[in-house]
């Protein structure tokens, strides 16, 4: 029963995330909005609003892949296979899930995944047709 409960204490931390985030979001496009409008006279002002313009426009995207994944968590709390790693079913130590509410693999296929070893590319690719093309294999005569 403590998982069920750390699960959902994990779901009101994800929603409350999820609308800190589109509020964020909401902010950082007004914004961007706006600055493109003004039209500065002076050079450095200019500079100074184009690098204010790149920084949030980082940091939109960087909130944007996390506001995706977050949505991602809850429908799979919605669907019933949260806190199972999508690639081997395993359990997700609480641990994890707590660290980073919206992770989908467990820590074995994660690092696998990072190292990008062949039996990661094997699990992911089960069930496709041998790919292997070589250049000259494209090439028309």
């Amino acid at each position: 029963m403590a998982r069920k409960d750390a699960l959902l204490k994990l779901r009101t931390t994800l929603v409350t995330r999820r609308d800190a985030l589109r509020q964020a979001l909401a902010g950082d496009l007004s914004m961007l909005k706006s600055l493109r409008d003004q039209f500065g006279s002076d050079l450095v002002d200019a500079a100074l609003d184009s690098a204010q313009d790149e920084i949030s426009s980082k940091l939109a995207e960087v909130e944007s892949r996390e506001l995706g994944s977050i949505e991602t968590a809850l429908e799979r709390m919605r669907a019933g296979n949260y806190g199972l790693c999508e690639v081997c079913d395993a359990k997700i130590p609480m641990a994890r899930l707590t660290a980073l509410p919206y992770a989908t693999y467990c820590i074995d296929c994660q690092r696998a995944s990072e190292e990008g070893g062949p039996e990661w590319r094997q699990s992911v690719e089960s069930g496709l047709p041998n790919l292997d093309v070589s250049y000259s294999d494209l090439e028309t005569s």
